[in-house]
């Protein structure tokens, strides 16, 4: 039999039997045991005796009515039954013999979650049963598979208590353990990747052969990294830099080993020896060193060359070194000699690349004068000149087998040639800036490139199509490098850091930061528990709207972004400044797609009703239209002449309009990409296009300080609504389609009746523009944001203020309602976001009662009045990005053990990510008194 399928019965059929069962008596159950020292948790209730003593229990902290006094026992009694029964039925169950994590129970995995999500009752019988594992080793297996399906289903796991749980032989990948209090957890052979451990209590824990994807991010060049190279047993890294230093890390551990100074100026690239015993450097000081790595001093100094070395390579037998210059000549040199072979003379310009064939008989160059050349290195005479590109070639690099040559260029393109022939054999495309570093992996398989557009991106060598895309520098790309197993990607980059990459699963490091610049957009999840908030900084931030804490933040983009928008199914959609949309899984905090296309800042985004189309308006005055689900482009709309500042589908998701600062509307057929109608009647930019729910009428502001109402089908101007004295800066149609409201700079808000065409209210109080309105999904109440640092709640029907909402300093951005009209959310310049009770009209406060009741228990002094109590209200619960980082900000460590597979202390990776360990703070704290 399939061993996918080599279960005794479907988990969930047991899971569903907790169907009658009242929640809260899985929590007295685990106290009791907790009280009473119980190691065999089904002996215990399969005891007559026992189960009337946690009856009793459970009725007297509940404090029953009399009432209930006769009904409850029952209730209770058969509960414990329940659970009893079950445990038996798990215990023997291949739940609790299997890791549910490997790959061969992926698919029973996925029909197991999509028929126990939504239930309540089994998510809570999965929490007792890993909080079980700390108290009955029997259940040890099960209780690891239920963390693993909690965490997989997005189970909102913080700030639990999971004292000493065992968890064992299973992924918590991506978990959200924030502020959760997991001392005295033992876990051994678990997967933590892009684990959320922000200010969770670890105190006395023992974590053994842990598995992590975050690998090292090596700090310590105090400017540009330009070359970094990998000794050929893998165990160090060397990096080259603009600082005029060359360092040398442990692979293993990320610690420096060694700095080497020498050089006079900046370092432009390195190279180890093959057997590893040599290091050379090649210098903008005219001069190559030759670095013994045993003793790390400077073995020879070799001169010659009259301008600055841009790049060295050993012959693979490690006899030869060549080098290239800005003096047009490519020289080669005698290792064991240390003097000149020979100069080779040819390009007519800076050469920038230079590389020996796997063999060693073919010396490759690449030069500013376009070409690229090969040498026969036997003869020192050109074999062939490759002409293709039409810019400087900056990178080659052959491949193992001999049989294809990279280059990278700066006319942004890398071409794959056939070393034998000579003729170009594939071009690829995808980098929108030029080419810094290109490298074939050690198995010819894959080719990696390195761009001034700060992504690495992964090709597929023998189709030509792009794998991966790594996305994480925040400057150019310098150099890229693969580890001889093929395992590790190394890139050096102008932001003055280094990277580790895992070429399998394209991991990478990130840093967090939280919103610095204004925010721009905001938008609620179809649910409305969720906020989205892009910003100029670069960031985007998801909320909780019923704390008001922070919930989530996608880190991602390179530049501000603008617009954001939810998808029915809660996919998020972020366009940006840096040109690019970034789809998101907000359930699971994983960046499902990066969409590339536009040319210049991606200004709005808007996603179909259905949620398989997205629409997106730039700068670059065209529209796309992506499939979702495959995250290709399926269409590009042209036709506008200036900036796209609005797009908007109609509900049936079959016509988009796009408003532009070409003042006119267009409206597109999305299944034929076609132009089916252009609106003209506008005299001045298009702000705001919005669609009725009907879909039949189109409204439009602009800063004619007009609005017109236009006919969908006939494309026809309905009516121009006038009254504003200034631009109309927002629309918004009342749910039912019969009002529309609007905003403007003249300090007013005006309600009009869709049907009559006419003014029906003029909303007064406002002393400032109006820059946001919004209806509450009910139609009853409208919100509006102005510059005079207030927001203001309207009753629609008696057109009057209800209520007024202030405390900012700074004018208010934008406003919207959650679909519970419970709760506004508003934004300003200042950058705050803020959220409001609609009711009550009091601001709903960030707080998290449960993590400071924890902090005042702890018995350490140092946490009066300090540092901890100020900065872990702001911790981030959860990181959204390409691929989720580990994160231990403010979390509190005591004692306790945390080691890797490798037998890697991974206290230095906690540390590193902002983790306090109190034994050394108590430790600085005694010194001091």
């Amino acid at each position: 039999m399939d061993s996918t399928y080599d279960f005794k019965e479907d988990p969930s059929e047991v899971f569903a039997n907790v169907k009658d069962v009242d929640e809260q008596i899985f929590s007295h159950i685990i106290q009791i045991f907790r009280k009473n020292s119980i190691q065999d948790s089904q002996r215990y209730l399969s005891i007559e005796e026992n189960r009337n003593h946690l009856e009793k229990y459970i009725l007297k902290i509940e404090n029953i009515s009399c009432e209930d006094q006769e009904k409850k026992p029952n209730v209770l009694r058969n509960n414990i039954n329940i659970i009893s029964n079950i445990l038996k039925q798990i215990k023997d169950h291949d739940f609790n013999k299997n890791n549910f994590s490997t790959v061969q129970y992926l698919e029973i995995k996925k029909e197991v979650i999509e028929k126990i999500k939504e239930n309540k009752k089994i998510i809570s019988f999965l929490k007792f049963l890993v909080l079980l594992t700390a108290i009955d080793s029997q259940f040890i297996v099960c209780g690891s598979n239920s963390l693993n399906l909690l965490v997989e289903m997005r189970i909102d796991l913080r700030n639990q208590c999971l004292k000493n749980i065992n968890i064992q032989n299973t992924s918590l990948i991506e978990g959200n353990f924030t502020r959760s209090n997991l001392s005295g957890s033992k876990f051994t052979n678990v997967d933590i990747s892009g684990v959320n451990l922000n200010g969770a209590l670890l105190f006395n824990c023992k974590w053994q052969n842990i598995k992590t994807l975050e690998l090292n991010k090596l700090e310590g060049h105090s400017n540009c990294v330009n070359s970094v190279c990998i000794s050929p047993d893998g165990t160090i890294l060397a990096s080259s830099s603009d600082d005029k230093s060359i360092r040398l890390w442990a692979i293993k551990t990320g610690q420096q080993i060694e700095k080497l100074n020498g050089h006079t100026r900046t370092i432009f690239s390195i190279c180890f020896s093959p057997d590893g015993t040599i290091l050379a450097s090649g210098s903008q000081d005219s001069s190559i060193f030759l670095w013994d790595i045993n003793t790390r001093k400077i073995k020879a100094k070799l001169y010659g060359h009259r301008g600055g070395i841009l790049s060295i390579c050993f012959s693979p037998d490690g006899t030869k070194l060549a080098s290239c210059s800005d003096d047009t000549s490519i020289r080669l040199w005698n290792i064991k000699t240390e003097q000149q072979i020979e100069k080779l003379n040819g390009h007519t310009r800076t050469i920038f690349t230079i590389c020996f064939s796997p063999d060693g008989t073919i010396l490759a160059s690449g030069s500013q004068d376009s070409s690229i050349r090969l040498w026969d290195v036997q003869t020192r005479k050109k074999k062939a000149k490759l002409d293709g590109h039409r810019g400087g070639i900056l990178s080659i690099c052959f491949s193992l087998d001999d049989i294809t040559l990279a280059s990278g260029s700066e006319d942004m393109c890398i071409l794959l040639w056939d070393v034998k022939t000579g003729q170009q054999k594939a071009r690829l495309d995808g980098h929108t800036s030029i080419y810094q570093s290109v490298c074939f992996s050690p198995d010819s398989t894959t080719l990696a490139s390195g761009s001034r557009d700060q992504y690495i991106r992964l090709w597929d060598v023998k189709t030509a199509q792009l794998k991966a895309k790594l996305d994480g520098h925040s400057k150019w790309i310098q150099s890229v490098c693969y580890s001889p197993d093929s395992t590790i990607l190394a890139s050096g980059s102008q932001d003055q850091s280094i990277r580790l990459w895992d070429v399998k699963t394209s991991q990478q490091n990130a840093k967090l930061d939280g919103h610095s610049h204004i925010v721009f957009s905001v938008w609620f999840s179809h649910d409305g528990t969720t906020l989205a908030s892009g910003s100029e900084d670069k960031n985007i931030y998801l909320w909780d709207v019923q704390t008001g804490c922070q919930k989530a933040k996608l880190y991602g983009h390179s530049n501000s972004v603008y617009s954001v928008c939810f998808s029915i199914d809660d996919t998020l959609a972020s366009g940006s400044e840096d040109r690019s949309i970034r789809l998101w899984d907000v359930r699971t905090g994983q960046q499902k797609a990066k969409l590339c296309g536009h040319s210049e800042a991606v200004q709005s985004v808007c996603f179909c009703s259905d949620g398989t189309t997205l629409a997106s308006g730039s700068w670059d005055q065209s529209i796309c239209l992506w499939d979702v689900k495959t995250a290709q482009l399926k269409a590009t709309l042209h036709g506008h002449t200036c900036y796209i500042q609005s797009v908007c589908f109609s509900n049936d998701g079959t016509t988009l309009a796009s408003g532009s600062w070409d003042k006119t509307i267009r409206l597109w057929d999305v299944q034929t990409a076609q132009l089916k109608a252009t609106l003209h009647g506008h005299t001045s930019f298009i702000q705001s296009v919005c669609f009725s729910n009907d879909g039949t009428t189109l409204a439009s502001g602009s800063n004619d300080k007009n609005i017109c109402l236009w006919d969908v089908q006939t494309g026809q101007q309905i009516a121009k609504l006038q009254g504003h004295c200034s631009y109309v800066n927002s629309l918004c149609f009342s749910p039912d389609g019969t009002i529309l409201a609007s905003g403007s700079h003249d300090k007013s808000i005006r309600l009009w009746e869709v049907k009559t065409k006419q003014q029906k209210a003029l909303l007064h109080g406002h002393n400032n523009q109006v820059w946001a309105v919004c209806f509450s999904p009910d139609g009853c109440k409208l919100a509006s944001g102005s510059h005079d640092k207030s927001i203001r709640i309207w009753e629609v029907n008696t057109e009057q203020q209800k209520a007024k909402f202030d405390g900012y300093i700074e004018s208010i951005h934008s406003v919207c309602f959650s679909p519970d009209a419970l709760t506004l959310v508003s934004v300003n310049y200042e950058k705050q976001i803020r959220l409001w009770d609609v009711q009550t009209g009091s601001e709903i406060e960030s707080q998290n009662e449960n993590y400071n009741k924890i902090l005042a228990q702890l018995p350490f002094p140092l946490f009066k009045n300090n540092v901890f109590l100020q900065v872990n209200s702001y911790l981030t619960i959860l990181c959204i990005s390409q691929t989720s980082p580990f994160q231990a900000q403010d979390a509190l460590i005591l004692k306790g053990e945390f080691f890797n597979f490798q037998g890697v202390d991974l206290r230095s990776l906690l540390k590193s990510k902002g983790s306090y360990f109190l034994e050394l703070i108590l430790e600085q704290q005694k010194k001091k008194n």
